[in-house]
């Protein structure tokens, strides 16, 4: 929509109903059709279920698509009934929607429905967008939370692309994260981008304001006991 073509403000305007076709479309299809060509690496599916066992962590999913759609993959892939992703028991806010069909499928997160600049010239807008998905979806987890004994003490971001290094590090320095909160990375080469890209990405560590980790090469998520000693957790949970 936003090809040399189109008139760009006409076409941002329309990024709502474009949301919107897409979601019909994808609503429509089962969940053979909807997971056909992508699948949970090996060991995830596993280690989500462990990470259902702690307690005081919630999880979320922050991604550019649309979050009807997401949350149809992430039932369709069988990552929802892990129920390692923490459900969301309020009315939606933070420009949040109702997603026909998908009422019972809400769980915290931030998506490319919620907030997408349609700016496709700045290349920055890629993480940056990216950036502000994380930020909305650590404000959901605060308004799920609302209880003064309850606060986010640590923010732990997980990808394998330079636009979720780049996001969680501008989250770190982001005004609305909440005073005397650390932001971390966990970056898994199991994508198209090595071990030593993202790393380079990380810069410098700073204790209790910007703790990135990057796993070796081809260790991700499926990787159990590496991932969770990555999230600062004990294995024997």
């Amino acid at each position: 929509m936003m090809g040399a073509s189109f008139d760009k403000e006409d076409a941002s305007s329309k990024l709502d109903l474009m949301m919107d076709t897409m979601y019909e479309f994808v609503s429509k299809c089962n969940d053979d059709e909807v997971r056909k060509g992508i699948a949970p690496l090996p060991g995830v599916i596993q280690t989500l279920e462990t990470l259902t066992s702690y307690e005081d962590i919630a999880f979320g999913l922050v991604t550019g698509n649309v979050e009807g759609i997401a949350r149809r993959k992430m039932h369709a892939l069988g990552i929802f009934d892990t129920g390692a992703l923490t459900s969301l028991s309020k009315p939606p806010r933070l420009g949040g929607r109702v997603w026909e069909g998908m009422e019972d499928k809400r769980f915290l997160g931030g998506f490319g429905s919620d907030f997408c600049s349609g700016n496709l010239d700045d290349q920055t807008r890629n993480y940056l967008d990216r950036g502000e998905q994380l930020a909305i979806c650590v404000q959901r987890c605060m308004e799920e939370l609302c209880h003064p004994d309850h606060q986010i003490e640590r923010v732990i971001h997980v990808g394998d692309a330079p636009a979720d290094i780049l996001a969680a590090k501008n989250y770190a320095h982001h005004p609305s994260k909440p005073e005397n909160v650390s932001v971390g990375v966990i970056g898994v080469a199991t994508g198209s981008y090595s071990v030593e890209e993202l790393r380079e990405l990380c810069g410098e560590r700073v204790e209790g304001v910007w703790e990135p980790v990057i796993l070796d090469e081809g260790v991700g998520v499926g990787n159990m006991e590496a991932f969770i000693s990555a999230c600062g957790l004990k294995t024997d949970a």
